[in-house]
This record gives C-alpha cells, sequence and structure tokens, in this order.
C-alpha cells in the first residue's frame, strides 16, 4: 500500500480514537467505570496506529483498482479488530472470537450479536456496539467513492460529471459525505428527541439508522417505540438509510443539478410508494397500519428492526425486499434495485425484440435520457450470479453444520444482505454465542463479502491468479 492508501486507514483509525475518547468521557460524566479502561486501550492503540499509518512513508507508484480493493479488504479486518478491544478486555468473559464476531457485525452494519440479554450490559458499551456501526457505515461509503472506477458508468452520474476521480476529488467527495453523514445523524437525533424517545435511546437509534445498522440499546424495539407516531417517524427516518446519501444535497442544490443526480432516487419513491400500497391493500389484516410500514421500510433499508413479534410473518415477501435493498449511494445493502429494473426492462425488451422485429426498443430509464448498454447489463446479471452462489455456498455450511435449512436459508440472505435476525424473518432467537467457532468464521467472512461484494473479491483474485 502506499500513501493515499494508508492515510485512508489512517483516518479511520483516528475516528476509532475520537470515538473512544468520547466514550472515556461519557463513562465518568455516569459514572460507568467497569469497562473504562477498555476504551483507554482502544484510545491509546488506534491513536498510535493512524499516527504511523498517516507518517509512513512509500515511494508513490501509480495507484490501481487492485490497490484500493486490497486497502478496503484490509480495513473491513483490522479496524473492527481495534474496535474488538471494548469488547474482549470487558468484564462480560467474551472469546477473542465473539469480540471479534461482535465488532465486525456492527462495522458491516448487520447487527447479528452474541449477547444475549442488552440489559446485563453497561451504558457506555451499548453505546460503543453503536458507534460500531455508524463509523462503519461511513466506511462504507467511502469506499463506494475509493472504488468508483469499478462501477457502472450510471450510477457515477448520480454523483459526478467526472468521467474518473483523481485522489483531489475522492478527497473532496469524502469530506462531503463526511459532513452529510455526520449533519442527518444529528438531525435524526433531534428528530428522534423531538418525538419524546429518551435522549440515550434516541442517540443510539440515529447511529443504527443512519449507518441501516442492526444494534438496539433494548432488548426490543417495543420498549422504545411506544407509541403510532414514534413508530411512524422511526420507519420514515430508517428511509435515510435507503436514499442516496446525496439525495438531500442534491435537493438542497437543484438548480445546479440535472435529472441525472436524482433518477436512482425518483426510481426509488415510486418503488416505495408502490409496496406501501401494496402492504396497505393485501397485507394489512387487521394490524396497525405503523407496524406495516415499520416493517416495510426495515427490509428495503437492510435494518431488519420489528416492533411488533405477533404480526403476521411475511418473511418471504420482506425477504425479497431485503435482497432488492435501496440506492447505490446508500448504507443499505441488496442488489439496488436500479439494477433489478434495468435488468427486467432489457430482458423484456429483447423478448419483444424478437416478437416484433420491425419495432425498436430502447433501453432507457424513465426520467432521464440515460440509457444502458449490454456491458453493464452484463454487470448485473453478474452480481446476482455472484449472489446465487455466495448463497448456495453459506447456507450449505450453515446446513452441514447441523442448523436447519430453512433457517439456514433466512440466515444466510441476512448475512450477505447485512440485516440484522428478528422476528420479521422469523429468527428473533437465534443463538449465535453457541455456534461452532468454523460458522462464526464463516458468517464474519460472508458479513464482509456483502460489504464489498464478491465481484471485487474476484478482481483482486484475478490479479494474483491470471498475471497476464
Amino acid at each position: 500500500m502506499f500513501g493515499i492508501e494508508t492515510r485512508y486507514l489512517s483516518f479511520f483509525f483516528g475516528l476509532v480514537s475520537i470515538l473512544s475518547f468520547f466514550n472515556i468521557i461519557y463513562s465518568y460524566y455516569l459514572n460507568l467505570y467497569l469497562n473504562l479502561d477498555t476504551y483507554y486501550l482502544s484510545f491509546f492503540c488506534s491513536l498510535v496506529i493512524s499516527i504511523l499509518f498517516y507518517n509512513l512513508k512509500f515511494e508513490q507508484k501509480r495507484l490501481t483498482i487492485f490497490n484500493k480493493i486490497f486497502t478496503i479488504f484490509v480495513g473491513y479486518i483490522f479496524v473492527p479488530l481495534v474496535l474488538s478491544i471494548p469488547f474482549y478486555f470487558s468484564i462480560y468473559n467474551l472469546t477473542l472470537l465473539n469480540s471479534f464476531f461482535e465488532a465486525i457485525s456492527g462495522f458491516t452494519s448487520t447487527g447479528f450479536t452474541i449477547f444475549d440479554n442488552i440489559k446485563h450490559i453497561d451504558q457506555s458499551l451499548i453505546l460503543w456496539r453503536s458507534s460500531t456501526q455508524w463509523i462503519g457505515g461511513l466506511y462504507f461509503l467511502f469506499s463506494i467513492i475509493f472504488l468508483i472506477d469499478i462501477y457502472d458508468e450510471n450510477f457515477k452520474k448520480t454523483l459526478t460529471n467526472f468521467i474518473s476521480f483523481d485522489s483531489s476529488e475522492i478527497f473532496k467527495q469524502a469530506i462531503k459525505i463526511f459532513l452529510l453523514y455526520s449533519v442527518l445523524t444529528l438531525i435524526i437525533f433531534i428528530i428522534l428527541n423531538i418525538f419524546s424517545i429518551r435522549t440515550f435511546d434516541s442517540l443510539n437509534l440515529a447511529f443504527s439508522l443512519i449507518s441501516s445498522g442492526g444494534f438496539l440499546p433494548v432488548n426490543d424495539l417495543s420498549i422504545i417505540l411506544k407509541e403510532n407516531s414514534q413508530v411512524i417517524i422511526t420507519s420514515l427516518l430508517m428511509l435515510t438509510s435507503f436514499f442516496s446519501i446525496f439525495f438531500s444535497y442534491n435537493l438542497v442544490f437543484f438548480k445546479k443539478r440535472n435529472i441525472n443526480f436524482f433518477y436512482e432516487d425518483l426510481h426509488l419513491i415510486i418503488y416505495f410508494l408502490f409496496i406501501v400500497t401494496i402492504f396497505f391493500l393485501f397485507f394489512s389484516f387487521n394490524n396497525e397500519f405503523s407496524d406495516n410500514l415499520l416493517s416495510i421500510s426495515s427490509s428495503m433499508s437492510n435494518i431488519g428492526f420489528s416492533v411488533n413479534e405477533n404480526q403476521p410473518r411475511l418473511d418471504f415477501l420482506l425477504l425479497i425486499l431485503v435482497i432488492i435493498g435501496g440506492s447505490f449511494f446508500s448504507t443499505s445493502s441488496g442488489l439496488r434495485f436500479v439494477k433489478i429494473y434495468s435488468l427486467f426492462k432489457y430482458s423484456i425488451n429483447q423478448i419483444l425484440s424478437f416478437s416484433r422485429p420491425k419495432n425498436v426498443f430502447m433501453n432507457k430509464l424513465m426520467f432521464t435520457n440515460i440509457k444502458f448498454d449490454f456491458a453493464e447489463i452484463n454487470k448485473y446479471f453478474l452480481t446476482i450470479i455472484i449472489f446465487i452462489l455466495s448463497l448456495f455456498i453459506l447456507s450449505s455450511l450453515l446446513s452441514f453444520s447441523g442448523i436447519d435449512f430453512e433457517k439456514s436459508f433466512k440466515l444466510s440472505i441476512l448475512t450477505l444482505m447485512n440485516t440484522v435476525n428478528s422476528s420479521l424473518y422469523g429468527l428473533e432467537d437465534f443463538d449465535f454465542n453457541s455456534l461452532h467457532y468454523f460458522i462464526k468464521y464463516c458468517l464474519i467472512l460472508f458479513m464482509i463479502i456483502g460489504r464489498i461484494e464478491l465481484l471485487t473479491i474476484l478482481l483482486l483474485l484475478k490479479k494474483f491468479l491470471f498475471k497476464n
């Protein structure tokens, strides 16, 4: 790794030291001394690594996409290692593997936890769990900018008119993302407070909602959300991680933007309204509309929270929403709606072109003049194939370990889509603590794959296995 790569990792280790410092202050303020020493340790470790990485001097070579992919992958291993320090050295006697599992689950915004009862954890460690999600969501957004050159031209147009990014443009966009991400977190926190959710819960929920994370400061969300108004506003705030992080920014500076900067979010708005209408008309049963809205928003944004364990199970439909996911430039996971829509439209046009050979069918997205070509369609199709392959491998591994097939299949989808196991999917009582160490390593690997996509791993392997 060279200059910009080490500076990139240095920034996030620096953020970990800042979060550690805040936890130290918070612990002193509320007289929470049980795990205080662990935050001092994480503070000094992350600060030393940050300074070391920042001052490392390498001969600067041309920055390749393989260097960038390797840097992102290294970050997904070593940043959670530092984040696992407060878990490992806490009073709860966690093993190193369990500590790393909890940290990687937070950093990838998945939300799987080895803790049976959140009530037994002190507030400072609960806040630390939520912080791992916040920094993980930011890391994911930065990684998109860092790897922008491997993505499709249409997605780039929602962000910039540049064909490619140099280091100065990467830095400029990274600063914009950091400010937007921080401001949106603050806005979510303030809104939750306005709706009478206590400050500590609002802060933890804000970290989870902006990052599409799955950690809660309590055992069940219904403990926090007691009124319909609170459920509805939380459902709407979940959409922050469903739409593009730049959506609000582009709305403010609309006069300087063309329609290309909004096309994905316009599709997502129609998609969201369509799904809400379908659920309201056909799947309401005796449920409150607010409960259905929360289930939809939670699944579409890949968060996975549930407020009512007694509502009728719609596992299959909600898992489909989880797989589809949200915006490309959001903290949600999923295959991405625009990819699936483009692939579907292209397939329909191909079928119609054979039945009506004299007609010309345009492969164009609604609301724009953007056309998608055959090369992009191949990428979208490869993404789906890779997802199916990953799902088959992971569900097979889980099944062979003794987990029944239905749970293995559901858990594999949630792992690859970085979505927490909850009553929405019939997995609320799943025990991660008792899993065999090999299965925990598998889940850790596939949680990371869910964030960086197997396509980038294949590109990295191609570099080393096929030199030519």
